[in-house]
C-alpha cells in the first residue's frame, strides 16, 4: 500500500512539474495541485490556502472528492492564529483526528467546514519560501489520516510549492527577455525607420515646393497626399513604439536614453535637407534621460526642425539642449521668415499636448522679421 502511495505521489509531482514549467495558467496549476492532494490522501476535500500580507490565509483553490469546489469556499479567509495560518508561516505539518474538537484547531473552524473531522495541513513550499498551506479533510465519520499518508502529503506539498516558485521565476525571466526584445524592436523602429521616413518626407516636400510650377495640379496634389501619408505612417510607428515599450515588467525600468546622440542624429538629417548644418549646443548630463521624457524631447526637436526645413527659408538655425536640476530645456531658433499664415500647425499642437501631459512647457514665437523660436521645457523626476 505504501509503495503504491509513493508511486502515485511521484506521478502527481511529475504532472504538477510539467504543467507549471510549461507555462500553464497558475490558477489551473493550483487546481491540479489540490486535486492531486485529494486523490493522494483519499480525502473528501482539499484546499490550497495562500498567505496574505497580514499573515492570514485565503483559499485560492478547492477540490472535493466529486470534483472542483467553488462558491463560498473560494476566498474564505482564516486568521494567522489558525492551524493553516501557523503552517503557512513555516510551521510543521498539523494533523488532527477531528479538527472540530481538537483544542489546537477547534476555535478556528469556519461554519463551511464543520461537517469535516480528520484534517491535515502541510506547508505549501520549502523552508526557504513557504507560499501557504495545503490542507485535506475527510467527513466526520471518516478514518483519520495515516502517518504514511501525511508524510507523502507533506513531501508533495513542499515539492509542488517549490515547482510553482521556480515556474514563477522562469516566467519572470521570460517576461524580462520578451521586454528586452520589444525594446530592441522599438529602438530600431524609432531610431532607424522613423528617421528614414522623416528624411524621405522632407525631401519630397522640398521637391514639391521647388518644382510646383512644373507640376500639373493633379500631380502636385498626389505628391502632397504622399507626404501626408508618410507623416501619418510616422505617427503610427511612434504609436507602435509606445505600445511596445509600455508593458514593461514590474522588475524593470525602461532603459535611459542618450539624448545627446539622438539630437545629433536629428540635426544631421535637418542639415542634409537645409543645405547647411544647424549649430548644436549641448550642456548638462544628457546620457541618462528616462526613455519617455527623451521621446517627448526628440519629437519636439524633430517637429521644430521640420518647420525650419519646410517653411522658414532660414540661413541659420541654432539648437540648444540643456539639462540642469530642474529638467531639460530645448530651444530651436532660426533667422527665417517665420511660420507662414494659413500653414497647418498640427505638429505644433501635438507638441503642446505632449508638454501638458508630461507637466512641461511649450511655446512658439514667430515673425517674418525675427524668425522663429520653438521652446520645449520638460521636468525630470529627481534621482534617487
Amino acid at each position: 500500500m505504501e509503495m503504491d502511495l509513493a508511486a502515485r505521489a511521484l506521478s502527481a509531482a511529475t504532472e504538477i512539474t510539467t504543467a507549471a514549467l510549461s507555462g500553464d495558467d497558475p490558477d489551473a496549476v493550483l487546481g491540479s495541485v489540490v486535486r492531486q492532494a485529494v486523490e493522494l490522501a483519499e480525502a473528501d476535500l482539499g484546499l490550497v490556502m495562500v498567505r496574505t500580507d497580514d499573515g492570514s490565509v485565503a483559499v485560492e483553490a478547492a477540490h472535493g472528492a466529486d470534483g472542483p469546489v467553488t462558491g463560498e469556499l473560494l476566498g474564505l479567509v482564516l486568521p494567522s492564529t489558525s492551524a493553516a495560518g501557523r503552517v503557512a508561516r513555516g510551521g510543521e505539518t498539523v494533523v488532527s483526528d477531528d479538527f472540530t474538537t481538537d483544542p489546537r484547531t477547534a476555535p478556528f473552524v469556519p461554519a463551511e467546514l464543520r461537517r469535516f473531522g480528520p484534517f491535515a495541513a502541510a506547508p505549501f513550499g520549502s523552508a526557504g519560501r513557504v507560499l501557504g498551506a495545503l490542507t485535506v479533510y475527510r467527513l466526520s465519520a471518516g478514518e483519520p489520516f495515516s502517518a504514511a499518508t501525511v508524510q507523502v502529503l507533506t513531501a508533495f506539498a513542499a515539492q509542488a510549492g517549490v515547482v510553482l516558485a521556480l515556474a514563477e521565476g522562469a516566467n519572470a525571466r521570460h517576461r524580462v527577455t520578451l521586454y528586452q526584445e520589444r525594446e530592441r524592436i522599438a529602438r530600431e523602429l524609432h531610431d532607424v525607420i522613423v528617421q528614414r521616413l522623416y528624411a524621405a518626407g522632407m525631401q519630397l516636400d522640398r521637391v514639391r515646393r521647388r518644382m510646383r510650377k512644373r507640376f500639373a495640379q493633379a500631380d502636385g496634389a498626389r505628391l502632397g497626399e504622399a507626404i501626408d501619408q508618410l507623416d501619418q505612417t510616422i505617427e503610427e510607428i511612434r504609436g507602435t513604439v509606445r505600445a511596445l515599450r509600455s508593458p514593461a515588467p514590474e522588475e524593470d525600468v525602461p532603459a535611459a536614453t542618450d539624448l545627446a546622440e539622438s539630437a545629433r542624429g536629428e540635426v544631421r538629417i535637418a542639415g542634409e535637407l537645409l543645405g547647411f548644418p544647424p549649430t548644436l549646443e549641448l550642456s548638462g548630463e544628457l546620457a541618462g534621460i528616462p526613455a519617455e521624457a527623451a521621446d517627448h524631447l526628440r519629437a519636439a526637436l524633430r517637429e521644430a526642425l521640420s518647420n525650419v526645413v519646410r517653411h522658414s527659408g532660414a540661413s541659420e538655425t541654432r539648437v540648444t539642449l540643456h539639462r540642469d536640476a530642474e529638467g531639460v530645456r530645448l530651444r530651436v531658433r532660426d533667422n527665417g521668415s517665420g511660420v507662414p499664415q494659413g500653414v497647418a500647425t498640427r505638429g505644433l499642437r501635438h507638441l503642446a499636448e505632449r508638454a501638458e501631459t508630461a507637466g512641461g512647457k511649450f511655446f512658439v514665437n514667430s515673425s517674418p522679421s525675427l524668425g522663429t523660436l520653438v521652446a520645449f521645457d520638460l521636468p525630470l523626476p529627481e534621482e534617487s
